[in-house]
């Protein structure tokens, strides 16, 4: 698979059988994803189909369990070695016919010069050139003009007319010239498959599930795959670590943190015998707990296998597609135009013009303009840790003109709180107290207290009698003096009147039976948001924000954001799905930054979806692009970048057509010899490459990337 005329053949292959229902090609990963009806046409019939038309599939189930190594192909190396070996000498074989200009004195020497070129031809020709026959016919068997079809022409035009002159004795033909074509030809496309390795992109969700779990078997702990996970059995999740299945709690505090999920920011508290979802994560102690739904049976595998995900999207081709389906067909046009003109005017010229128009047309570098500028672009916005599931996401990335933003884990950061504290003044001995009272609890309320206050030495300080009450507060002796940690209800309960009524997520604090404030804790929001947000309504772009969580955040996210941005809270993920459906109606491209699964429907809706991750390597819900959590601030550049995109684009392309018409014009004319074309053929290619990566790396540098 090297050019758009391969990916077209391959999109089609529900027109060559009826059973094919879809099928999609992944350019820079050489694979073509299929769907077919088992009922029309067999697993097989579809492999006997590929291999027929040239794309003999390499298929394993392995590839679901490990990444599939990049296959070097000797056969390859081989045909170059062999093309460039005859080439070179049969280039020094015709030093004489050159120097002489046809006159060899010494009888015989020129006859024995031109058939041993004939000889180191052939194996040129049968087997170094046998990729670009066998290519052209089957597409011709399909009734499709391929890129192959102008080169293998050229090729069979070239040795023709060599091996005519040759037998008939009437000159010594045009080998150096078929062997360098083939040559040259191999080379630029070995240097453009070497190319699109480099950008190859290579992500599947299962790479974000936990790799292992651990299970009590026989009063012992093993370690086992998530895969092996049954029915029944008894897992052990340790603190931080996510619940990979459906299970009931069976010992332990089981404190789950279903942000990535639901949205919801605040751990949810389980009592033995409560189911608890996939997709929590442990915040605590060590629990134990009895699996009752596999992992593929799983509440957060249904989630993942909503319907949407079954729609094709980003499907459309590239802006420059329309065109590249007719350069072959107006490329044998111009030669059979060309072939008329000389015919009638010289026939003499008719070979190395006609040759000279099929080689020196360069339908690599015409259709390739957009894969190689698009390729050096995934890598640039891969440095800047936006990963994208492929390149028409680009394109779709420059279409955008609406941003929905989930709150929890995408504008704040996991795993840092923002505490504030409100009532009367806290000595420092009060400070002392209430810091070592707090950090005797693994509650993540009561961790983010007791790294809000400096260490002011509790080392000496002596804790007894600490209590925890579940869902409600903690309570000890700090050197005799009682302190209290917890929610309205637990302080009233000791008979400790407080007057501060407050919202949102805090926690009351009593020292010696005296009420003394409370402490808020909020988000803490990413860097550079406000920078961000008035790039965004300076652009003109439609901001929202989309949170499964409270609207307790809501003046801090006013203070951030610039502009009318029309934000909604508690939302649930069908309703977060058709937030984003409504917006399309109104004809809104809209891209959606998400880290739960709970977006993972409203990222496949949108036009672009993106996985906010703290770590690019932990479970993340499907989507169009993965983005590091340090660089959601630079959203605003990434859309300007991915718009410069079509603008690059645009100047190769033109510079492509400019080479084509030049390079047509000289041999139209037969000013061009055939031997000049192959070695430009691949030269435009490598200029095309050249000329994608100095445009988009400077495109990146003035955008700040």
């Amino acid at each position: 698979m090297h050019c758009s005329s391969c990916i077209f053949l391959l999109e089609n292959l529900h027109r060559i059988n009826e059973g094919i229902i879809k099928s999609q090609a992944n350019f820079q990963r050489k694979e073509v994803f299929i769907i077919f009806n088992h009922n029309e046409i067999s697993l097989r019939k579809v492999v006997e189909l590929l291999a027929f038309i040239g794309y003999e599939p390499y298929i394993s189930l392995n590839d679901t369990k490990t990444k599939k190594e990049i296959r070097f192909n000797k056969k390859r190396i081989y045909k170059i070695g062999v093309a460039g070996f005859c080439f070179s000498n049969i280039m020094m074989l015709s030093f004489p016919e050159y120097f002489s200009s046809g006159n060899i004195e010494q009888h015989g020497l020129k006859e024995t010069f031109t058939w041993l070129n004939f000889g180191l031809s052939l194996p040129v020709l049968f087997f170094s050139a046998s990729g670009f026959f066998i290519s052209a016919w089957k597409g011709l068997q399909q009734k499709f003009l391929n890129i192959d079809a102008p080169i293998a022409l050229a090729i069979l035009v070239t040795y023709g007319r060599s091996y005519y002159e040759i037998i008939s004795g009437t000159g010594a033909g045009y080998l150096d010239s078929g062997t360098g074509i083939v040559f040259f030809m191999l080379i630029g496309r070995w240097f453009q498959d070497k190319t699109y390795d480099s950008f190859s992109f290579d992500r599947d969700y299962l790479s974000y599930f936990p790799l292992g779990v651990t299970v009590i078997k026989e009063q012992q702990e093993k370690n086992i795959p998530v895969t092996q996970i049954k029915k029944g059995d008894h897992i052990i999740i340790r603190h931080e670590e996510m619940i990979p299945a459906d299970a009931v709690l069976l010992k332990g505090e089981a404190n789950v943190d279903y942000s990535f999920v639901s949205g919801e920011n605040t751990p949810l508290q389980k009592r033995k015998g409560e189911l608890i979802y996939a997709g929590g994560k442990q915040i605590g102690g060590m629990i134990e707990l009895e699996v009752v739904n596999e992992t593929s049976q799983s509440y957060i595998t249904q989630l993942w296998n909503n319907d949407i995900f079954s729609d094709k999207k980003n499907a459309d081709k590239s802006f420059v597609h329309p065109w590249s389906r007719y350069f072959t067909l107006a490329l044998f046009t111009v030669a059979i135009s060309t072939a008329v003109y000389w015919w009638v005017s010289e026939p003499a010229k008719i070979l190395p013009a006609v040759t000279a128009v099929l080689i020196v047309a360069c339908p690599c570098s015409l259709l390739l303009a957009a894969t190689f500028t698009h390729g050096n672009m995934l890598r640039i916005f891969g440095k800047n840790k936006l990963y994208l599931k492929n390149a028409s996401v680009i394109e779709a990335m420059a279409a955008v003109n609406t941003l929905v933003f989930d709150k929890t884990g995408t504008l704040t950061q996991n795993n840092i709180a923002s505490v504030i504290y409100e009532g009367t003044q806290l000595m420092p001995g009060e400070l002392k107290a209430i810091k070592a009272v707090a950090r005797q609890s693994s509650h993540p309320l009561s961790k983010a207290i007791a790294a809000s206050i400096n260490d002011i030495g509790i080392q000496h300080t002596v804790i007894t009698a600490f209590k925890e009450y579940s869902g409600k507060g903690i309570e000890a002796l700090v050197d005799g003096i009682p302190v209290k940690l917890g929610n309205t209800d637990f302080i009233r309960s000791a008979g400790i009147s407080q007057p501060f009524a407050v919202t949102g997520v805090h926690v009351h604090v009593a020292l010696n039976n005296i009420y003394l404030g409370v402490f808020k804790i909020g988000n803490q929001y990413r860097e550079g948001l406000d920078q961000m947000s008035a790039g965004l309504s300076n652009a003109k772009y439609e901001q929202h924000i989309l949170s499964g969580d409270n609207d307790t955040e809501r003046n801090n996210l006013e203070k951030i954001f610039v502009g009318n941005v029309k934000m909604n809270f508690e939302k649930q993920p069908q309703q977060k799905l058709e937030y984003i459906q409504q917006l399309q109606l109104q004809h809104r491209q809209v891209m959606i930054l998400g880290d739960g699964l709970n977006d993972a429907g409203a990222l496949k809706q949108s036009t672009v979806g993106i996985a906010v991750s703290e770590n690019h390597t932990q479970f993340t819900p499907a989507s169009d692009a993965i983005l590091d959590g340090s660089n959601v601030h630079l959203i605003g550049k990434f859309l300007e970048y991915a718009r410069s995109g079509k603008k690059i684009i645009t100047a190769i392309f033109s510079v492509s057509i400019l080479y084509n018409i030049v390079g047509l014009s000289f041999a139209t004319q037969a000013l061009l010899s055939p031997m000049v074309a192959a070695i430009l053929m691949p030269a435009s290619s490598i200029s095309i490459v050249i000329l994608a990566a100095v445009l988009s790396s400077a495109s990146a540098n003035m955008k700040g990337l």
